[in-house]
């Protein structure tokens, strides 16, 4: 009996010994081989497609500086992991490219030639509370290109792989494709000087962080509204909020896209970015926007006097301060389901948020065709923009379902016609014959009347998506301003410009940086349970309206020496319809009560099921294994 102990033991000894050395041997291998295994979903730890074919062009040496204070002391334990997890990334690189990914690790000691050639390359060196500075960032040289990285913080670590792609594709770049820019809003930000700003107490507004993550990869230009001509070297132009445009400028960018020009259009019919400040206590948003001569000769409509409300893409939003949060159904966080995943632009995108967007209609001209890009559920509604921004409860007590997708941003393609075939809007061509230069005004024959060859235009219901309050969070970070998506909406705008004008390979590395796990399911079961609740609630609705409008009725009928006495009818009336009122409005209270209980209810039982259940089925499954052992060795 000793001697079967004594060699179970020695076996278990020399197993685990065994188990041991196997472990580190695998370690050892993987670290010298730089391999690793990736299960995440979407597998967004190995490098994507997009990253493999940039680096894939490189056919001469490029240099990359990597600046890390290694020995700095009291170096925060996040760096520390997060520098390594740059430098792995960054081999992992070096091995993708051939050999031609040079990579110079430097630590920049106080008054070092390191310190000195990092601040030469842009690389910011971070306070620490020492006292001495910190230093973690890149620089990408190839001759005569160079582009840093000035600091890399821990939090934008889902776009890490991105942010070094896109600079090594910048550095093989020989030039920079042209943006335009046309809209009233102030996208591009606004600089007063320092006079100014002292006498009317203001401030310098920087650039929407759209403006300046494209400022990085592309030349931006400003358009004016008022123009008549769009610059030959414009590849892309965006409209953005095109509010009041005048037939010239129309007529400009209709000759833009006939001579091949990509054209990327944001419309909208409630723009929160445009605000009236007529009263200064209560701002109020700007006018709609629309193309609607453009789009005409295109075979496609923008309703303006509505926006989709759906309730499978709606969240429950603090909408004043204080009160209690509410579905709001008409900011539109949309998800897998209402994106084209078969697309580019949007393939990689999980989450975009349309705040107040409008729809297209209608069908394309011949010639072109229409992709749509994103679109909302059949759960949804056109409803009154003003209505929709100062009573999302009413919305949600009156929706009725439509039973219809709504397309919320298309893609025309193919040979497009001029919106202007007789050429430039006889106004415009008057104010040009009465000019004192020899320029002569352009007529019929000098317009172009049809695309040669096949272009594309993008148009997209919404424009508040792309300011900061809905696209970005930026965070101050020791004094550096970070910039950190919220949703995709910042990749689905860059994606959309990239494949117009630029490296298509980023689009696929961008859109993993904003990718979310929105509960998809419970905001489908949401959504069957105010349905559910929908009919009643409007019901008692209705019955509490009635009484109300029963008691201003009677109030309306005093004499006039009774304006403060009622006639015995007219109380016992007013009692009768007061006691309704107070009765329906009870029943009101009571189901909608029941429906965030059940709401509540669902996203309980779903977190359980997601959280508990598994681990009690793996303990279960371990103790029944554990069992049915220890039986078969007593029948032993």
């Amino acid at each position: 009996m000793k001697e079967k102990k004594l060699e179970t033991l020695l076996y278990s000894t020399v197993g685990v010994a065994v188990m041991f050395i196997i472990v580190v041997a695998v370690n050892l291998i993987a670290t010298v081989m730089k391999t690793r295994v990736d299960l995440t979903e979407g597998s967004i730890y190995t490098l994507s497609p997009g990253t493999k074919a940039i680096l894939k062009k490189i056919d001469s040496p490029v240099e990359v500086r990597f600046y890390y204070s290694q020995s700095q002391e009291r170096i925060p334990s996040q760096f520390k992991a997060y520098a390594k997890q740059v430098e792995d990334l960054l081999n992992e690189f070096r091995q993708y490219s051939g050999g031609n990914l040079e990579i110079k690790k430097l630590d920049p000691q106080p008054d070092s030639e390191a310190e000195d050639l990092a601040n030469l390359d842009g690389v910011e060196g971070q306070m620490v509370e020492t006292g001495d500075k910190f230093y973690l960032g890149i620089a990408i040289s190839l001759d005569p290109q160079k582009v840093a990285l000035p600091f890399l913080p821990p939090n934008r670590e889902r776009l890490l792989e991105y942010d070094l792609a896109r600079a090594i594709s910048q550095v093989l770049a020989t030039n920079k494709p042209v943006v335009g820019v046309m809209t009233p809003l102030q996208v591009m930000g606004m600089q007063m000087p320092p006079q100014m700003r002292m006498q009317m107490g203001g401030q310098n507004q920087d650039p929407w962080a759209f403006i300046s993550e494209l400022k990085r990869d592309f030349e931006v230009r400003q358009v004016p509204m008022e123009t008549e001509k769009i610059d030959d070297d414009i590849k892309v132009l965006m409209v953005v909020h095109p509010k009041d445009i005048k037939d010239s400028a129309l007529y400009a960018i209709d000759q833009f896209v006939m001579r091949g020009g990509k054209l990327i259009a944001a419309l909208d019919p409630m723009c929160l970015a445009d605000v009236s400040k007529q009263n200064p206590m209560m701002p109020m948003p700007g006018g709609p926007s629309n193309l609607e001569k453009l789009l005409k000769a295109w075979g496609v409509t923008f309703d303006t006097t509505k926006v989709v409300a759906d309730m499978n893409y709606a969240r429950k939003l603090m909408v004043r301060q204080g009160a209690q949060p509410e579905i709001v159904p008409t900011l539109l966080f949309l998800t897998d389901t209402a994106i084209t995943k078969d697309d580019v632009v949007a393939a990689q995108v999980d989450e975009i948020l349309l705040p107040f967007a409008g729809v297209f209609e209608g069908t394309p001209a011949a010639g072109l065709k229409k992709t749509a890009l994103l679109k909302s559920s059949k759960k949804s509604q056109l409803v009154e923009p003003f209505l929709s921004q100062m009573s999302p409860s009413k919305v949600v007590d009156d929706f009725k379902e439509s039973d219809k997708n709504y397309d919320l941003a298309i893609r025309l393609e193919g040979k497009f016609k001029s919106a202007f075939p007789d050429g430039k809007p006889k106004a415009d061509a008057a104010a040009d014959a009465e000019k004192k230069d020899d320029a002569k005004p352009a007529d019929a024959g000098d317009s172009l009347k049809e695309t040669k060859v096949d272009n594309a235009v993008l148009l997209i219901g919404d424009t508040d998506f792309l300011s900061d309050q809905f696209s970005v969070q930026v965070q101050n970070f020791f004094g550096q301003k970070i910039i950190q998506p919220r949703n995709g909406n910042l990749a689905l705008t860059q994606n959309i410009v990239e494949q117009l004008a630029g490296d298509q390979n980023l689009i696929g590395v961008r859109s993993r940086g904003s990718m979310n796990r929105p509960f998809t399911v419970v905001k489908e079961m949401q959504a069957a349970a105010n349905a559910r609740f929908q009919a009643e609630i409007a019901k008692l609705q209705k019955e509490a309206d009635e009484a109300n409008q029963k008691l201003n009725e009677l109030q309306s009928k005093k004499q006039g020496n009774q304006r403060f006495v009622l006639s015995k009818e007219q109380q016992e009336e007013m009692e009768k319809f007061k006691q309704t009122r107070a009765e329906a409005n009870k029943k009101l209270k009571k189901v909608r009560r029941e429906l965030a209980q059940d709401i509540d209810s669902l996203e309980l039982k779903t977190k359980v099921i997601n959280i508990a259940l598994m681990p009690f089925l793996v303990a279960v499954a371990g103790v029944g294994l554990a069992v049915v052992r220890k039986q078969k060795t007593k029948a032993k």
